[in-house]
């Protein structure tokens, strides 16, 4: 697999937090899938700060920044935009970062079996480095 365009991973968060890490982790798959290499800093930073001591939280948002401001683009998964995706969002423009917006179904198409044949190559690297 070759390393392309850094790409930040925007996807919700709160609420669902299994469900959405779940998304989140496709999401990534979807891009390295296609050669990109994708960071998602809500899949990093909860491992150590508490979204709910609000220090913390505002620590990782000023964190998620310096990542977002090394980013060659940000991709905004899923047709629900939370306040924290506005947010990064917001931050992408005023950088003049490329947005793209990546849709639920193709986040979606790498977590079903039958995808994983048509990404070949890049979805065996990607098993053996235990990423999917």
């Amino acid at each position: 697999m070759t390393e392309g365009k850094l790409v930040y991973i925007a996807s919700p968060y709160a609420g669902d937090v299994e469900g959405n890490v779940e998304f989140t982790k496709a999401a990534c798959r979807y891009a390295a899938a296609q050669g990109y290499t994708p960071v998602a800093v809500h899949l990093i930073y909860p491992q150590f700060l508490d979204d709910q001591v609000p220090e913390e939280r505002e620590a990782g948002l000023k964190m998620g920044r310096r990542v977002l401001a090394a980013c060659d683009e940000i991709w905004l998964c899923g047709e629900r935009v939370s306040s924290g995706m506005k947010a990064e969002e917001a931050e992408a423009k005023r950088m003049g970062i490329p947005i793209r917006l990546v849709p639920s179904s193709s986040v979606k198409s790498v977590m079903e079996p039958g995808e994983k044949q048509e990404h070949g190559e890049a979805i065996r690297e990607m098993e053996e480095m235990k990423l999917c």
